[in-house]
Parts: C-alpha cells; structure tokens; sequence
C-alpha cells in the first residue's frame, strides 16, 4: 500500500490561496460588507503563499525566518476574516468551515518551521 506524502507548504498555501479567491469571487456578488470584509480576506490569504514564496530565496536565516514569520501573521489574520465571515453570513458558513480549518493547520505548520529555524539559527 502506497502512502500519500504530505504536500509541501509552497503547495499547499497556494492551494489555500486558489480556494480564498473562489470565495472572494462570491463574496463580490453579495452586499457591499461581504465584498468590503472579502478584499481583506483575499490580500491576507494570498499573502500567505507569497511570503513563503519569498523566503525561498531570503538572503539569511534570518531573513527566511523574516518572511515565514510575516506568512504566520497573515495566516493568523485570514482566521479572523474567516471568522467573521461566519459569524456575519450564514450563507457562505460551509466554504469557510474548511478554509478556517485548512488557516488553522497551515498557521500550526508555520509555527513549526519557524521555531525550528530560530533553533538552527542557536544551534549554527
């Protein structure tokens, strides 16, 4: 039995990232608060897969620590659009039941690799 290996982080935020837009797309159909309350959602949750994108190419540990860092508080801050987005508009609560989710285990993923570096960073 072949077991599946986890998609990398790059992956999986633009994945996230794929899934923030369909969303954001409904949410501009909707009332000026959906659209308004989306645009944040949208700049947050691409913003995620872009610093990870960055940090690739960082020019320290301690700028790669940087970006990834900046990635974890755009994360974070998706969860609050997300949240409110679900307390506001029972209507779109399904979509944002799995992104909330998905933010919720890429923000624990973030927090991993960072602690990690900054241990690295000690440890060099």
């Amino acid at each position: 039995m072949e077991s599946k290996k986890p998609k990398d982080i790059k992956q999986r935020t633009f994945e996230f990232a794929l899934e923030v837009v369909r969303l954001c797309r409904k949410l501009d159909e909707r009332s000026w608060v959906a659209r308004t309350i989306g645009k944040q959602l949208l700049r947050s949750g691409t913003s995620i897969g872009a610093n990870i994108e960055e940090a690739q190419a960082g020019q320290s540990r301690a700028d790669f620590i940087n970006k990834y860092s900046i990635a974890l508080k755009e994360a974070r801050e998706t969860i609050y659009w997300l949240r409110l987005l679900s307390e506001s508009d029972k209507q779109v609560d399904n979509q944002i039941e799995k992104l909330q989710h998905e933010a919720g285990e890429i923000t624990k993923i973030l927090g991993s690799i960072i602690v990690n570096a900054k241990k690295n960073v000690r440890s060099s």
